[in-house]
Protein backbone atom coordinates (compact mmCIF):
# COMPACT_ATOMS: atom_id res chain seq x y z
CA UNK A 1 0.00 0.00 0.00
CA UNK A 2 1.26 3.53 -0.76
CA UNK A 3 3.27 5.03 2.08
CA UNK A 4 2.28 8.64 1.55
CA UNK A 5 -1.47 9.06 1.37
CA UNK A 6 -1.53 12.75 2.05
CA UNK A 7 -4.65 14.41 3.34
CA UNK A 8 -5.92 11.30 5.05
CA UNK A 9 -6.68 11.85 8.77
CA UNK A 10 -4.74 9.18 10.67
CA UNK A 11 -6.96 9.34 13.75
CA UNK A 12 -10.08 9.04 11.62
CA UNK A 13 -8.59 6.13 9.67
CA UNK A 14 -7.91 4.29 12.92
CA UNK A 15 -11.43 4.97 14.18
CA UNK A 16 -13.03 3.80 10.93
CA UNK A 17 -10.97 0.61 11.06
CA UNK A 18 -12.53 -0.18 14.45
CA UNK A 19 -16.10 0.18 13.16
CA UNK A 20 -15.54 -1.49 9.78
CA UNK A 21 -17.63 -4.49 8.68
CA UNK A 22 -16.28 -7.70 10.18
CA UNK A 23 -15.22 -6.01 13.41
CA UNK A 24 -17.07 -6.93 16.64
CA UNK A 25 -17.76 -3.25 17.39
CA UNK A 26 -19.50 -2.81 14.02
CA UNK A 27 -21.62 -5.89 14.71
CA UNK A 28 -22.71 -4.35 18.00
CA UNK A 29 -23.46 -0.96 16.41
CA UNK A 30 -25.52 -2.63 13.67
CA UNK A 31 -27.56 -4.38 16.37
CA UNK A 32 -28.18 -1.02 18.05
CA UNK A 33 -29.31 0.53 14.76
CA UNK A 34 -31.67 -2.34 14.00
CA UNK A 35 -33.17 -2.06 17.49
CA UNK A 36 -33.63 1.73 17.00
CA UNK A 37 -32.28 2.44 20.47
CA UNK A 38 -29.44 4.79 19.50
CA UNK A 39 -26.06 4.90 21.22
CA UNK A 40 -23.19 7.16 22.25
CA UNK A 41 -19.87 5.29 22.44
CA UNK A 42 -16.56 6.68 23.63
CA UNK A 43 -13.77 4.40 22.37
CA UNK A 44 -11.32 5.21 25.14
CA UNK A 45 -11.35 4.77 28.92
CA UNK A 46 -8.34 6.87 29.92
CA UNK A 47 -8.61 8.90 33.15
CA UNK A 48 -9.32 12.11 31.21
CA UNK A 49 -12.41 10.43 29.72
CA UNK A 50 -13.58 9.11 33.06
CA UNK A 51 -13.15 12.60 34.54
CA UNK A 52 -16.04 13.94 32.42
CA UNK A 53 -18.32 11.00 33.27
CA UNK A 54 -21.15 11.49 35.74
CA UNK A 55 -23.42 8.76 37.10
CA UNK A 56 -23.81 5.44 35.36
CA UNK A 57 -22.29 2.23 36.62
CA UNK A 58 -19.13 0.16 36.30
CA UNK A 59 -19.33 -2.75 33.85
CA UNK A 60 -15.70 -3.82 33.39
CA UNK A 61 -16.70 -6.83 31.28
CA UNK A 62 -15.34 -8.29 28.03
CA UNK A 63 -16.79 -6.65 24.94
CA UNK A 64 -19.41 -8.50 22.94
CA UNK A 65 -21.92 -7.21 20.35
CA UNK A 66 -24.78 -8.66 22.38
CA UNK A 67 -23.68 -6.93 25.58
CA UNK A 68 -23.30 -3.62 23.75
CA UNK A 69 -26.79 -3.77 22.25
CA UNK A 70 -28.31 -4.55 25.65
CA UNK A 71 -26.48 -1.70 27.39
CA UNK A 72 -27.49 0.70 24.61
CA UNK A 73 -31.14 0.33 25.67
CA UNK A 74 -30.29 2.74 28.49
CA UNK A 75 -30.00 6.43 27.74
CA UNK A 76 -26.44 7.16 28.84
CA UNK A 77 -23.13 6.84 27.03
CA UNK A 78 -21.04 3.67 26.97
CA UNK A 79 -17.30 3.79 27.62
CA UNK A 80 -15.27 1.16 25.75
CA UNK A 81 -11.57 0.43 26.34
CA UNK A 82 -9.10 1.83 23.80
CA UNK A 83 -8.18 -1.69 22.65
CA UNK A 84 -11.86 -2.54 22.13
CA UNK A 85 -11.72 -5.63 24.29
CA UNK A 86 -13.64 -4.41 27.32
CA UNK A 87 -16.73 -2.35 28.16
CA UNK A 88 -15.70 -0.11 31.06
CA UNK A 89 -18.85 1.83 31.99
CA UNK A 90 -22.43 2.26 30.84
CA UNK A 91 -25.35 4.65 31.25
CA UNK A 92 -22.99 7.53 32.06
CA UNK A 93 -23.72 11.21 31.55
CA UNK A 94 -20.91 12.98 29.70
CA UNK A 95 -20.04 16.55 30.65
CA UNK A 96 -17.61 17.85 28.00
CA UNK A 97 -16.34 21.42 27.79
CA UNK A 98 -19.39 23.45 26.65
CA UNK A 99 -17.18 26.07 25.00
CA UNK A 100 -15.89 23.58 22.39
CA UNK A 101 -17.50 24.52 19.05
CA UNK A 102 -19.83 22.04 17.39
CA UNK A 103 -21.83 22.06 14.18
CA UNK A 104 -24.25 19.37 15.33
CA UNK A 105 -27.84 19.99 16.43
CA UNK A 106 -29.00 16.81 18.19
CA UNK A 107 -28.01 16.40 21.84
CA UNK A 108 -26.30 13.03 21.32
CA UNK A 109 -24.30 14.20 18.30
CA UNK A 110 -23.36 17.53 19.92
CA UNK A 111 -22.01 15.72 22.96
CA UNK A 112 -20.13 13.25 20.76
CA UNK A 113 -18.41 15.99 18.78
CA UNK A 114 -17.47 17.99 21.87
CA UNK A 115 -15.98 14.96 23.62
CA UNK A 116 -13.99 13.99 20.53
CA UNK A 117 -12.68 17.51 19.95
CA UNK A 118 -11.83 18.34 23.56
CA UNK A 119 -10.20 15.03 24.53
CA UNK A 120 -8.92 13.89 21.09
CA UNK A 121 -10.54 10.48 21.50
CA UNK A 122 -12.73 8.64 18.94
CA UNK A 123 -16.46 8.79 19.59
CA UNK A 124 -19.30 7.04 17.75
CA UNK A 125 -22.92 8.15 17.81
CA UNK A 126 -25.89 6.28 16.34
CA UNK A 127 -29.18 8.17 16.07
CA UNK A 128 -32.26 6.54 17.47
CA UNK A 129 -34.81 7.14 14.69
CA UNK A 130 -32.78 7.56 11.50
CA UNK A 131 -30.05 5.03 12.35
CA UNK A 132 -27.34 7.45 11.19
CA UNK A 133 -23.88 6.43 12.42
CA UNK A 134 -21.33 9.23 12.83
CA UNK A 135 -17.68 8.77 13.76
CA UNK A 136 -15.83 11.72 15.35
CA UNK A 137 -12.03 11.63 15.40
CA UNK A 138 -9.07 13.84 14.61
CA UNK A 139 -11.19 16.98 14.67
CA UNK A 140 -13.54 15.81 11.93
CA UNK A 141 -16.77 13.88 11.45
CA UNK A 142 -17.44 10.97 9.11
CA UNK A 143 -20.86 9.47 8.44
CA UNK A 144 -20.86 5.71 7.89
CA UNK A 145 -22.52 4.79 4.59
CA UNK A 146 -24.31 1.68 3.37
CA UNK A 147 -21.93 -0.95 2.00
CA UNK A 148 -23.50 -1.12 -1.47
CA UNK A 149 -23.43 2.65 -1.92
CA UNK A 150 -19.85 2.89 -0.67
CA UNK A 151 -18.73 0.13 -3.06
CA UNK A 152 -20.26 2.02 -5.99
CA UNK A 153 -18.45 5.20 -4.96
CA UNK A 154 -15.17 3.35 -4.54
CA UNK A 155 -15.41 1.76 -7.99
CA UNK A 156 -16.14 5.15 -9.56
CA UNK A 157 -13.17 6.63 -7.72
CA UNK A 158 -10.94 3.82 -9.01
CA UNK A 159 -11.99 4.62 -12.58
CA UNK A 160 -11.13 8.28 -11.98
CA UNK A 161 -7.79 7.26 -10.48
CA UNK A 162 -6.99 5.18 -13.57
CA UNK A 163 -7.63 8.17 -15.84
CA UNK A 164 -5.48 10.49 -13.74
CA UNK A 165 -2.71 7.85 -13.55
CA UNK A 166 -2.64 7.67 -17.38
CA UNK A 167 -2.32 11.46 -17.55
CA UNK A 168 0.46 11.37 -14.96
CA UNK A 169 2.34 8.70 -16.91
CA UNK A 170 2.02 10.78 -20.08
CA UNK A 171 3.34 13.86 -18.25
CA UNK A 172 6.31 11.93 -16.87
CA UNK A 173 7.11 10.47 -20.30
CA UNK A 174 6.92 13.95 -21.83
CA UNK A 175 9.18 15.37 -19.10
CA UNK A 176 11.73 12.59 -19.69
CA UNK A 177 11.85 13.35 -23.43
CA UNK A 178 12.27 17.08 -22.79
CA UNK A 179 15.00 16.42 -20.23
CA UNK A 180 16.97 14.35 -22.72
CA UNK A 181 16.69 17.20 -25.24
CA UNK A 182 17.61 19.74 -22.52
CA UNK A 183 14.56 21.95 -23.20
CA UNK A 184 12.63 21.69 -19.92
CA UNK A 185 10.60 24.59 -18.48
CA UNK A 186 9.06 24.90 -15.03
CA UNK A 187 5.66 24.41 -16.67
CA UNK A 188 6.65 20.86 -17.64
CA UNK A 189 7.85 20.04 -14.13
CA UNK A 190 4.79 21.53 -12.45
CA UNK A 191 2.49 19.56 -14.75
CA UNK A 192 3.95 16.31 -13.38
CA UNK A 193 3.78 17.45 -9.76
CA UNK A 194 0.19 18.69 -10.10
CA UNK A 195 -1.08 15.46 -11.62
CA UNK A 196 0.87 13.43 -9.12
CA UNK A 197 -0.74 15.31 -6.24
CA UNK A 198 -4.21 14.80 -7.70
CA UNK A 199 -3.53 11.07 -7.95
CA UNK A 200 -2.48 11.12 -4.29
CA UNK A 201 -5.70 12.86 -3.26
CA UNK A 202 -7.93 10.44 -5.13
CA UNK A 203 -5.98 7.49 -3.72
CA UNK A 204 -6.36 8.89 -0.18
CA UNK A 205 -10.15 9.00 -0.60
CA UNK A 206 -10.19 5.42 -1.88
CA UNK A 207 -8.01 4.33 1.04
CA UNK A 208 -10.55 5.80 3.47
CA UNK A 209 -13.32 3.89 1.67
CA UNK A 210 -11.29 0.68 1.86
CA UNK A 211 -10.82 1.12 5.60
CA UNK A 212 -14.52 1.83 6.05
CA UNK A 213 -15.49 -1.25 3.99
CA UNK A 214 -13.32 -3.56 6.08
CA UNK A 215 -13.58 -7.19 4.97
CA UNK A 216 -15.63 -6.18 1.92
CA UNK A 217 -12.72 -4.24 0.39
CA UNK A 218 -10.23 -6.99 -0.46
CA UNK A 219 -10.55 -6.62 -4.24
CA UNK A 220 -10.53 -2.83 -4.03
CA UNK A 221 -7.29 -2.94 -2.07
CA UNK A 222 -5.65 -5.12 -4.73
CA UNK A 223 -6.83 -2.79 -7.50
CA UNK A 224 -5.52 0.29 -5.69
CA UNK A 225 -2.12 -1.34 -5.18
CA UNK A 226 -1.92 -2.22 -8.87
CA UNK A 227 -2.90 1.24 -10.13
CA UNK A 228 -1.00 3.27 -7.58
CA UNK A 229 2.32 1.48 -7.98
CA UNK A 230 5.44 3.36 -6.93
CA UNK A 231 4.23 6.90 -7.53
CA UNK A 232 5.78 8.20 -4.30
CA UNK A 233 9.32 7.26 -5.35
CA UNK A 234 8.84 8.68 -8.85
CA UNK A 235 7.53 12.04 -7.61
CA UNK A 236 10.25 12.29 -4.97
CA UNK A 237 12.86 11.94 -7.70
CA UNK A 238 11.14 14.45 -10.02
CA UNK A 239 11.05 17.06 -7.27
CA UNK A 240 14.58 16.26 -6.05
CA UNK A 241 15.87 16.77 -9.59
CA UNK A 242 14.83 20.43 -9.57
CA UNK A 243 15.28 21.42 -5.93
CA UNK A 244 17.75 24.03 -4.83
CA UNK A 245 20.49 22.70 -2.51
CA UNK A 246 19.51 22.28 1.12
CA UNK A 247 15.85 21.46 0.49
CA UNK A 248 14.03 18.16 0.94
CA UNK A 249 11.75 16.64 -1.71
CA UNK A 250 9.48 15.05 0.91
CA UNK A 251 9.07 18.39 2.72
CA UNK A 252 8.19 20.16 -0.54
CA UNK A 253 5.66 17.47 -1.44
CA UNK A 254 4.10 17.79 2.01
CA UNK A 255 3.80 21.56 1.44
CA UNK A 256 2.13 20.92 -1.90
CA UNK A 257 -0.26 18.51 -0.18
CA UNK A 258 -1.38 21.40 2.04
CA UNK A 259 -2.50 23.46 -0.98
CA UNK A 260 -6.23 23.66 -1.64
CA UNK A 261 -7.73 22.13 -4.78
CA UNK A 262 -7.90 25.59 -6.36
CA UNK A 263 -4.27 26.32 -5.48
CA UNK A 264 -2.93 23.02 -6.79
CA UNK A 265 -4.32 23.68 -10.29
CA UNK A 266 -2.67 27.11 -10.30
CA UNK A 267 0.62 26.63 -12.17
CA UNK A 268 2.33 29.62 -10.60
CA UNK A 269 1.23 28.78 -7.06
CA UNK A 270 2.56 25.24 -7.31
CA UNK A 271 5.75 26.44 -9.00
CA UNK A 272 6.30 28.92 -6.17
CA UNK A 273 6.24 26.06 -3.65
CA UNK A 274 8.67 24.03 -5.75
CA UNK A 275 11.05 26.98 -6.05
CA UNK A 276 10.58 28.28 -2.49
CA UNK A 277 9.63 31.64 -3.94
CA UNK A 278 7.30 34.29 -2.52
CA UNK A 279 7.26 36.22 -5.79
CA UNK A 280 5.53 35.50 -9.10
CA UNK A 281 7.21 32.63 -10.92
CA UNK A 282 7.67 32.58 -14.69
CA UNK A 283 6.56 29.02 -15.50
CA UNK A 284 7.99 29.31 -19.02
CA UNK A 285 11.49 29.88 -17.68
CA UNK A 286 13.87 27.10 -18.68
CA UNK A 287 15.33 24.82 -16.03
CA UNK A 288 17.48 21.70 -15.93
CA UNK A 289 17.35 18.48 -13.90
CA UNK A 290 20.27 17.09 -11.94
CA UNK A 291 19.75 13.63 -13.44
CA UNK A 292 18.73 11.81 -10.25
CA UNK A 293 15.68 10.22 -11.86
CA UNK A 294 17.82 8.98 -14.74
CA UNK A 295 20.46 7.60 -12.37
CA UNK A 296 17.74 5.82 -10.39
CA UNK A 297 17.35 3.49 -13.38
CA UNK A 298 20.90 2.21 -13.02
CA UNK A 299 20.67 -1.30 -11.58
CA UNK A 300 21.87 -1.50 -7.97
CA UNK A 301 23.30 2.02 -7.90
CA UNK A 302 23.19 3.17 -4.24
CA UNK A 303 21.18 6.35 -3.63
CA UNK A 304 24.11 8.14 -2.01
CA UNK A 305 26.37 7.39 -5.00
CA UNK A 306 23.64 8.61 -7.38
CA UNK A 307 23.47 11.87 -5.41
CA UNK A 308 27.27 12.21 -5.52
CA UNK A 309 27.30 11.68 -9.29
CA UNK A 310 24.45 14.17 -9.82
CA UNK A 311 26.17 16.79 -7.65
CA UNK A 312 29.48 16.24 -9.42
CA UNK A 313 28.12 17.01 -12.90
CA UNK A 314 25.47 19.51 -11.78
CA UNK A 315 23.10 19.01 -14.70
CA UNK A 316 21.73 16.02 -16.56
CA UNK A 317 22.99 17.35 -19.91
CA UNK A 318 26.58 17.25 -18.63
CA UNK A 319 25.96 13.82 -17.13
CA UNK A 320 24.76 12.50 -20.49
CA UNK A 321 27.93 13.78 -22.22
CA UNK A 322 30.22 12.23 -19.60
CA UNK A 323 32.52 9.39 -20.69
CA UNK A 324 33.19 6.25 -18.68
CA UNK A 325 36.47 7.78 -17.55
CA UNK A 326 34.65 10.94 -16.44
CA UNK A 327 32.20 8.86 -14.43
CA UNK A 328 34.95 6.71 -12.93
CA UNK A 329 36.58 9.90 -11.67
CA UNK A 330 33.67 10.55 -9.30
CA UNK A 331 34.30 9.56 -5.68
CA UNK A 332 32.83 6.14 -4.91
CA UNK A 333 32.35 5.12 -8.58
CA UNK A 334 34.48 2.22 -9.79
CA UNK A 335 35.03 1.39 -13.51
CA UNK A 336 32.32 -1.29 -13.50
CA UNK A 337 29.79 1.09 -11.99
CA UNK A 338 30.82 3.83 -14.43
CA UNK A 339 30.21 1.46 -17.35
CA UNK A 340 26.79 0.53 -15.97
CA UNK A 341 25.83 4.19 -15.61
CA UNK A 342 26.97 5.01 -19.15
CA UNK A 343 25.15 2.01 -20.59
CA UNK A 344 21.92 2.94 -18.79
CA UNK A 345 22.10 6.57 -19.95
CA UNK A 346 22.56 5.53 -23.57
CA UNK A 347 19.84 2.88 -23.38
CA UNK A 348 17.28 5.25 -21.80
CA UNK A 349 18.07 7.93 -24.36
CA UNK A 350 17.66 5.52 -27.27
CA UNK A 351 14.44 4.01 -25.88
CA UNK A 352 12.90 7.43 -25.22
CA UNK A 353 13.67 8.66 -28.72
CA UNK A 354 12.23 5.50 -30.28
CA UNK A 355 9.07 5.78 -28.15
CA UNK A 356 8.70 9.43 -29.07
CA UNK A 357 8.77 8.82 -32.81
CA UNK A 358 7.08 5.43 -32.95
Amino acid sequence: MPNRLRGANKEMRNALARVAPGEPLRDGIDRVVRAKTGALLVLNDDPEVLSICSGGFLVDAPFSPQRLSELAKMDGAIIIAADGGRIARANVHLVPDPTVPTSETGTRHRTAERVARSLRVPVVSASEEMGVINVYAGGSRHQIQEISRLLDQANQALQTLERYKVRLDDSIANLTALELEDVVTWRDVVAVVQRGEMVHRIAAEIKMMIIELGVDARLLRLQLDEIYGEIDDELDLVVADYLAPGHSASVVLDQIAELSDDEIVDLRRTAAVLRHSDSVVDVDEETAPKGLRLLHRVHRLPADIAMTVADHFGEQAKLQRATINDLAGVAGVDPGMAAAIKDTLERVTETTILDQYS
